[in-house]
């Protein structure tokens, strides 16, 4: 990295975290809005949930644009619109004046978008994880809305702690006026040509739905526990906000062990680490434990949400390295969207039901649903790389069944041979036969294949063209977990007769 461009990563985390904290005015202060402005349950619960609408829909273009226009313009251009609606909130008096206000507060939301897509041109791919991890610290935001608000609004006001946001957004505005980096490195792809280039791409959905459930879980518990806590557990609103505060700093914190964890191992083992402890967190709440059981529980979803945030982002370069920009804003807006419906749900559970319990169940079995497709995408990725090493090797190889039926062969294989995949698959290697071997060759052959698993030797086979040559031939056995024979893997290379004589003479 550039030491012009040190400042950046600390300036766009302060940047997301003003971001995080403007995002979270609502729900951070919904405990003190509701006594000045009659709400229902269902309209306390839309109140919270608005801001996430659109802080969730424009991180897709604000992906583009950051490739496009540069961090430093799109966190300057965000602050300033942002500051007409933190005012207009701050003189709400009424439901509307919240839905509206809060819906184009989901702006902040959508800064996310910006950091994810611009800090990877400044450091190497090995430390992607990480940086995005740090970055993803900008999720204190929340939490510093849910310790911070309900102490000032206790003292002050709700009003005029909504205030207090204006002179926090004007002092970021003037930091990455004169700070930002003025020679980001842009790109001028068309957003048509971006989407075109991975919307078929299965990777990025199956992507999109693990951040769905690991930040929607995020989001979704920092705008449900203030409310939750004081109505079902009796505790004061300032410890309920403190509470949800050290949710969210937990499950901050663990997103850049989570990136750390995606640079220094696989990824997909860690997200099954993670999918696992959702899975295990849901159903302790959804027994309606007392609250010590409810914290663990708690507790437990924000530490997974945490690292699953941080070692996805890790996946983005991975894949997506020509596409960033889109592909972080398409996987951010599906993870903001993943915490706008859960609260929603569970008030509907609630009143349908009178408990939580199907709804805290609900997010165990899509947790469940998401260790089989991390499994399904380790396994892919296990045999593209396998197809990969085997097509990309200078030597001849084709891989039969226990049968004998080829099921497989690489370029290097065709360029010996003459035979295509198409005219080769499906056939048995005798195909090749040269007519120089007798019977008892290839018994003694299968022979010691059978016994060791493993033969090597010269043969004479015959190419497309009729031509008889030799080969240096190796044929291992590949066994399952039960030992028996899955595949035959024969590997050979064309060799000079005259050099073999000479080698013996």
């Amino acid at each position: 990295m550039k030491s012009s461009s040190k400042a950046i990563l600390p300036l766009q985390t302060l940047s997301l975290i003003l971001g995080f904290a403007v995002w979270g005015i609502l729900s951070s202060l919904i405990v003190f809005i509701k006594e000045g402005i009659p709400l229902t349950p269902g309209q306390l619960s839309l109140v919270t949930a608005v801001p996430v609408v659109l802080g969730s829909i424009l991180r897709i273009p604000f992906g583009y644009w950051t490739n496009k226009y540069g961090a430093r313009f799109m966190f300057l251009i965000s602050f300033l619109i942002l500051l007409i609606p933190v005012f207009y909130i701050s003189q709400a008096n009424s439901f509307v004046d919240l839905v509206i206000g809060g819906l184009f507060l989901g702006i902040s939301g959508a800064t996310f978008s910006v950091g994810v897509t611009s800090l990877p041109k400044y450091y190497p791919k090995e430390k992607h994880g990480l940086v995005n991890g740090i970055y993803g610290l900008g999720n204190l935001g929340s939490a510093l809305s849910t310790f911070f608000a309900p102490v000032l609004a206790s003292q002050f006001g709700w009003r005029t702690t909504v205030q207090c946001y204006l002179v926090l957004l004007g002092v970021f505005i003037l930091a990455n006026f004169f700070i930002g980096d003025r020679k980001e490195a842009k790109l001028e792809t068309s957003l048509t040509e971006q989407i075109k280039g991975i919307y078929k791409n299965e990777k990025l959905w199956l992507v999109c739905f693990f951040y769905f459930i690991t930040f929607g879980a995020f989001v979704a518990f920092t705008v449900f526990l203030p409310n939750h806590l004081v109505n079902n557990f009796g505790i004061e609103k300032v410890d309920a906000g403190l509470r949800t505060a050290g949710f969210v700093t937990l499950a901050t914190f663990m997103r850049p062990v989570g990136g750390w964890l995606g640079d220094k191992f696989n990824p997909f083992k860690i997200l099954l680490f993670v999918f696992t402890g959702l899975t295990i967190g849901a159903i302790i709440l959804a027994f309606s434990p007392t609250i010590p059981l409810f914290t663990f529980g708690c507790l437990m979803i924000g530490l997974c949400a945490g690292l699953g945030n941080g070692t996805i982002f890790k996946l983005v370069p991975l894949y997506f390295s020509k596409h960033s920009g889109i592909a972080n804003g398409l996987i951010s807006a599906v993870g903001g969207l993943g915490g706008f419906f859960p609260p929603l749900m569970l008030t509907l559970l609630l009143s349908m039901t009178g408990h939580y319990a199907i709804g805290f169940m609900s997010l165990a079995m899509v947790a469940l649903c998401s260790i089989l497709l991390v499994l399904y995408m380790y396994w892919n990725d296990r045999m593209k790389l396998a197809e990969q090493i085997v097509h990309g090797t200078s030597q001849a190889v084709l891989v039969t069944n226990p049968k004998g039926i080829i099921q497989t062969i690489n370029p290097a294989f065709t360029a010996i041979t003459g035979y295509t995949a198409e005219e080769a698959v499906g056939q048995r290697p005798g195909f090749l036969k040269s007519g120089k071997h007798d019977k008892a060759f290839y018994d003694a052959m299968w022979k010691e294949l059978r016994e060791k698993k493993v033969w090597s030797g010269n043969i004479w086979n015959r190419k497309q063209t009729g031509e008889m040559y030799l080969q240096r031939l190796t044929i291992n056995g590949i066994q399952n977990d039960m030992g028996e024979i899955s595949y035959y893997v024969g590997v050979f290379n064309e060799i000079d007769p005259s050099e073999l004589s000479k080698k013996f003479a």
